[in-house]
């Protein structure tokens, strides 16, 4: 490993402004392959430790918790490197080519995505033969394009059941979220046909229901938006499993000082799964959810915990839906049960919890009016709304 390293600091002394184009274009193929030998390593490092259960002398259960924890790995990718040893152990020729380096971590990833333990054991039981396949992926890896490789491995699924048992569709549903260092989420996940049916008729309920007026934003957009309604409509309606002992909800800790200042307050407030997020956002979502006030010691250590209280009662919530039916914001049709109760003057601010300081939003608009935007209510009894510079959104023409 020494050696390793000495080479790697020799390289990264190099003056790259010295090397002609072709020089660079050498350096570069070298460099791949000195990576993908770097990766195959390192992937047949963590699978040897995951076979004798080293993660254990660091009092951790897995090689992926190891990896997490101590190599600061995303955990979409930790699980990729675990995936791609355990695979690797049933194709020789593609590790080989991967030592060698002529075959990338990325392409050893389209292979494993696809050959599950359950498929190997159903090759095995049909007598497919697994090394010809694994011969034929290492050529094409080593010599062809990316998309070759994937049209390569998808063969293999053709062989393994052309005409079959209707496979389990439960074997290839995955979905990977991944958390960013400011809290946000990418994902992505793999369905069936059935399921992803399920999931675009879900989607699209919430889409084409009754949504503002004018909106212009993207397909990609309001689908996000839609997915977050059904995690909304999920945790409010309360039928989840309990986790040890509380129903799944979501949890901020914020002190006292940053809530009730009018600042934005950026990275103030922790969420429950390790997200940071502003005291503004913070703010928002205690419209509308249950309060516990905890004295911290100057050790850091709770003194006191007082008791969960909900801010918004389950009878004022009745009153608020039954008087304003849906979203009150301007051209907003959304159903109560898609809305949080906003306080029209925010109780961390003195404003009161009762039915005159209370309106529905849902989530799209309870944002806005978070970030500039105003509804009220006028003498009338009639919603009426407010851009941040002080312009009245109006439905139908203007007179």
């Amino acid at each position: 490993m020494s050696e390793i390293q000495s080479a790697l600091d020799a390289l990264a002394a190099e003056d790259l402004h010295a090397l002609t184009n072709g020089q660079t274009l050498e350096r570069t193929a070298s460099l791949v392959q000195l990576a993908n030998r770097v990766a195959a390593e390192l992937i047949r490092t963590v699978r040897h430790g995951e076979l004798t259960q080293a993660a254990e002398h660091d009092g951790l259960r897995t090689m992926r918790s190891w990896l997490i924890g101590h190599a600061r790995f995303a955990p979409g990718d930790a699980s990729t490197i675990v995936r791609a040893g355990r695979v690797l152990e049933h194709l020789p020729a593609l590790a080989t080519g991967f030592a060698d380096g002529e075959v990338t971590a990325a392409q050893v990833d389209v292979v494993a995505a696809k050959l599950s333990a359950a498929k190997v054991a159903r090759a095995q039981e049909q007598g497919i033969d697994l090394g010809a396949f694994d011969q034929d992926w290492a050529t094409i890896a080593a010599a062809a394009s990316h998309d070759a490789l994937k049209d390569a491995v998808e063969l293999f699924d053709a062989a393994l059941d052309p005409d079959g048992p209707e496979p389990d569709p439960t074997e290839g549903r995955q979905l990977w979220m991944v958390r960013h260092p400011d809290g946000s989420v990418t994902g992505r996940f793999d369905l069936d046909a059935a399921a992803g049916e399920k999931a675009q008729a879900a989607i699209e309920s919430i889409v084409q229901a009754s949504r503002p007026k004018g909106d212009e934003r993207t397909r990609a957009q309001q689908n996000g938006d839609a997915f977050v309604q059904l995690c909304d409509n999920q945790l409010a309606s309360g039928d989840l499993p309990m986790l040890r002992t509380v129903k799944p909800h979501v949890v901020v800790s914020i002190d006292l000082d940053d809530l009730v200042d009018p600042a934005t307050g950026p990275g103030t407030a922790d969420m429950g799964f390790g997200a940071t997020i502003s005291a503004a956002r913070a703010r928002y979502l205690a419209c509308d959810g249950s309060i516990s006030r905890i004295v911290m010691g100057p050790d850091g250590v709770p003194l006191d915990l007082g008791r969960d209280h909900r801010v918004v009662t389950p009878g004022l919530r009745r009153a608020v839906e039954r008087r304003d039916g849906s979203c009150v914001f301007a051209g907003c049709r959304a159903p109560s049960h898609w809305c949080d109760v906003h306080h029209l003057v925010h109780w961390v601010h003195g404003g009161e919890t009762n039915l005159g300081n209370s309106a529905l939003l849902c989530e799209r608009h309870h944002t806005k009016v978070h970030h500039g935007f105003r509804v009220e209510r006028d003498p009338g009894g009639r919603w009426r709304t407010w851009r941040p510079d002080g312009t009245e959104i109006l439905l139908g023409p203007l007179l």
